[in-house]
């Protein structure tokens, strides 16, 4: 079971690595060889071709049952020629809305099309936004709705060490996105659509409404609802980031530990109540019935959470147990482990793409490893001057240190997992869950279960205290300046020297040297990127949407180019796409920060790119007192004629002219900060938003430094700008159009596309190409989009307008 659970999600991982779905016309061919697996297994040769056949059929059908489930899913997908028109249409909402910034977001069921020809997938996620014209619209979990909606196919950006929302889509099974169109006939339908799956749904938000009507205001409300029944969007961003950086994410989530307590505790109390009725006994064994209470119990509260992996995997590992207690069997806990894993993915072959799921059943393992079929349970005690080998310790204190044991394994064992998702390991994590576990687990979850059940408010208000304890601690742990270790991506062959040293590390006592585990470990922290050599520039073009952010790495410097939108308020393009993919590129501090010029898309992420990377100047044409260069120390004005040279790479900026600062009436797209950057033969034109009249500027003064081999054109491919004249004058081999996916802009402007290609030059776009790696030096001049070099099944293909 463990080596076919293992095979099958190595199968499963495979295939979500493929840029292409497979024939599944090699899975019949492979399903001829079927039958020898049962061929007799008398001689030697028998036994090792039948087990070599049973290990190529688990790794083969775990490879093939993910692509038969891909093929099913991506069948389902919303008609290029439908998407952004007006469709009419009704459906249930799925789940319990959720706020964001200027209305709800949730996911529809999708009943019926009313619109002739229109088709739309069964499954979407829509928002509302509110409008001064019109009252917003008030939708609860389990109502029918009629609404008139626009919708696109689901696409994100692609970035290196970035979220990916096209996958994330495709595992929740949704096949479009898009809003309510708020001048359409949308009328409730049905107040309750009553079937199962709709109930729990309205259960779950009338537990949230009931939290913020007790707690209102209160700051950790949020939290709360969080553990009660999964809702992770009601925590703030500014608690997700203490709870990451103190290491006890996990623990405000609906997690195992959780499910596992309350099943636990169900199992203990029917069981002390039932042994008591001779009658009952003797009509169902004690065990048998506590056994079937507690995994009723634990299937209920992952329900009302959410059922995400952690509280699937618990599920099943207790299903499994409650399985074997019903036919008196004993199960090792590895095949616990296998079982989870394997009926996990035969429902979710995409859980695999979800951190959670590695961090998830990674730590189960450990805990298991080190705490499963280990011989003894004496320990040294302290008595007195002596020290006694093997004494028993008391039950408390053995409790403690086995905690303490626990705590150590996951701190230790889970630094690979961590540094390659994630790119940061919390160095206050083993103190802040030693706290943070018992409080939480057996405090504050207990609490506010009891008070979401029971009609008293003051357990709610008991429970936020509790959490508010623990939140002070979490939060001086935060404030530490060595919390958290950042650094670059290691590299995948150390992620697996890692995990065998973690494996070595954490072997019982009396193995010899386990210090060598902690050695395996070095690879990880030690082996960075390789920076580009002498004379060699690495640009890298980021998708960000609708904006710009460009990133200028030499052998020893970096200037950033832009810094991208901001999205809502809480999340940019800073924190959200730039600090991760810099992290984990192994750019940890900038020599250098150009802001263009004040818009929003450009400066959007400026904000958190200056509050995580350490930066040593910024130039660009704000004025003093901007908010964004307040707690900067060296701000300098962007003006022509400034160069410098990085590492034989020159610098040059060609607008705006100094005089310029004093025309009150220039609008801040033709003051914007254009730069040439060049490594001899080659060169690249970064152009801002720069419109006609800079332009043209340009060609009267710098003409003969416009030539570039490659140039991002200006104000994402705006009608406004790209005359004739000035894209002869650059005459560029490549032109890069950064533009968000449909935006409403509708840039690039076909007028300007046909321009550039007209002139013979290849064209990139960021929501077609993704992010764009550009790598030059004297001689030589290469393109990488990052959707081509890193392409996945799931990703939209074709033209995006």
């Amino acid at each position: 079971m463990i080596s076919f659970a293992l095979l099958f999600v190595s199968g499963v991982w495979l295939l979500q690595q493929q840029a292409a779905l497979p024939d599944m016309h090699l899975a019949g061919w492979l399903a001829t060889a079927l039958p020898a697996l049962w061929m007799p297994r008398r001689e030697r040769w028998q036994r090792i071709t039948r087990t070599v056949l049973f290990l190529v059929a688990a790794l083969a059908g775990g490879f093939f049952y993910a692509a038969g489930m891909a093929q099913q899913r991506l069948a389902d997908e919303l008609p290029a020629a439908w998407q952004g028109r007006d469709i009419a249409l009704s459906g249930v909402v799925a789940e319990m809305p959720r706020l964001h910034g200027r209305g709800l977001s949730f996911m529809l069921d999708v009943e019926s099309v009313v619109t002739p020809g229109a088709h739309v997938p069964r499954h979407i996620l829509l928002s509302t936004y509110r409008d001064e014209k019109s009252a917003p619209l008030e939708l609860h979990a389990g109502e029918r709705w009629q609404l008139t909606v626009r919708l696109k196919q689901p696409h994100g950006t692609s970035n290196p060490y970035n979220f990916d929302f096209e996958a994330w889509a495709l595992e929740r099974n949704l096949r479009a996105v898009g809003y309510v169109y708020n001048k359409g006939d949308n009328r409730r339908i049905d107040a309750r659509v009553s079937t199962p799956g709709y109930l729990i749904e309205r259960l779950r938000e009338a537990v949230r409404t009931q939290f913020n009507n007790t707690l209102a205001d209160a700051p950790y409300a949020g939290v709360l609802s969080a553990l009660a029944i999964g809702d992770q969007g009601s925590i703030s961003p500014a608690h997700w980031q203490i709870f990451t950086r103190t290491g006890v994410n996990h623990l405000m989530s609906i997690s195992g530990l959780h499910i596992t307590m309350l099943a636990g505790f169900a199992f203990v109390l029917v069981y002390g109540l039932w042994r008591r009725s001779t009658r009952l006994t003797l009509h169902l064994p004690a065990r048998k019935a506590a056994a079937l209470t507690g995994f009723a119990v634990a299937l209920g509260y992952a329900l009302l959470a959410g059922y995400g992996v952690p509280a699937q995997r618990t599920v099943y590992m207790l299903a499994t147990v409650a399985i074997a207690l019903w036919s008196s069997r004993n199960i090792a806990p590895a095949q616990l482990l296998a079982v989870a894993l394997t009926v996990v993915l035969l429902l979710d072959p995409w859980a695999v793409l979800a951190p959670g799921f590695w961090l998830s059943f990674g730590a189960v393992a450990l805990i298991f490893f080190i705490t499963a079929n280990r011989l003894g349970t004496g320990h040294w005690v302290q008595k007195g001057d002596g020290v006694v080998a093997g004494a028993q310790v008391a039950s408390p204190l053995r409790a403690l240190i086995e905690y303490g044991r626990v705590q150590w394994a996951m701190s230790i064992g889970l630094i690979p997992l961590l540094l390659a998702m994630f790119q940061q390991v919390s160095l206050v994590s083993p103190l802040a869950n030693a706290f943070a576990i018992p409080l939480v687990s057996f405090i504050v979850v207990p609490l506010t279960l009891l008070g979401a059940l029971l009609p008293f408010d003051w357990l709610l208000q008991l429970a936020h205290r509790a959490m508010s304890l623990c939140m002070i601690a979490l939060e001086w742990l935060n404030a530490l300046p060595a919390a958290v270790w950042a650094q670059h991506a290691p590299p995948a062959w150390s992620i697996g020297v890692g995990m065998c040293g973690v494996f070595w590390l954490l072997l019982p006592r009396g193995f010899p040297a386990r210090w060598l585990g902690g050695l395996m470990l070095l690879p990880m922290f030690a082996i960075a990127p390789e920076a580009p050599p002498n004379g060699t520039l690495r640009l890298y073009i980021f998708d960000v949407g609708q904006g710009l952010a460009v990133a200028a790495q030499t052998q020893d410097h970096v200037l950033l180019y832009d810094t991208g939108p901001d999205y809502n308020g809480e999340a940019d393009s800073g924190n959200r796409i730039l600090v991760p993919a810099l992290r984990g590129l192994g750019i940890a501090q900038l020599d250098g920060l150009v802001i263009t010029h004040d818009d929003i898309d450009h400066t959007g992420g400026a904000a958190s790119v200056l509050q995580a990377i350490p930066t040593a100047w910024v130039s660009s044409p704000l004025p003093a007192d901007h908010e964004l260069l307040r707690p900067v120390r060296d701000s300098r004005r962007c003006a022509a004629g400034q160069s410098w040279e990085w590492d034989g790479v020159r610098f040059e900026m060609l607008h705006p002219s100094l005089s310029s600062y004093a025309q009150a009436d220039i609008r801040d797209n033709e003051r914007g900060c254009v730069l040439r950057i060049s490594t001899g033969a080659h060169s690249v034109l970064l152009a801002t938003d720069i419109e006609r009249g800079t332009e043209q500027h340009l060609l009267e003064k710098y003409a003969d430094k416009l030539s570039a081999t490659l140039l991002i054109v200006p104000h994402h491919g705006s009608k406004t700008s790209s005359t004739m004249p000035f894209i002869k004058a650059v005459n560029p081999r490549y032109a890069v159009f950064t533009v968000g996916y449909r935006n409403r802009f509708h840039h690039p402007h076909p007028e300007v596309v046909a321009r550039y290609r007209d002139a013979g030059i290849e064209l990139l776009r960021s929501d077609e190409d993704g992010a764009i790696l550009i790598e030059m030096d004297a001689k030589e001049f290469s393109v990488e989009p990052y959707r081509k070099s890193h392409a996945r099944y799931w990703q939209q293909s074709g033209k995006a307008n």
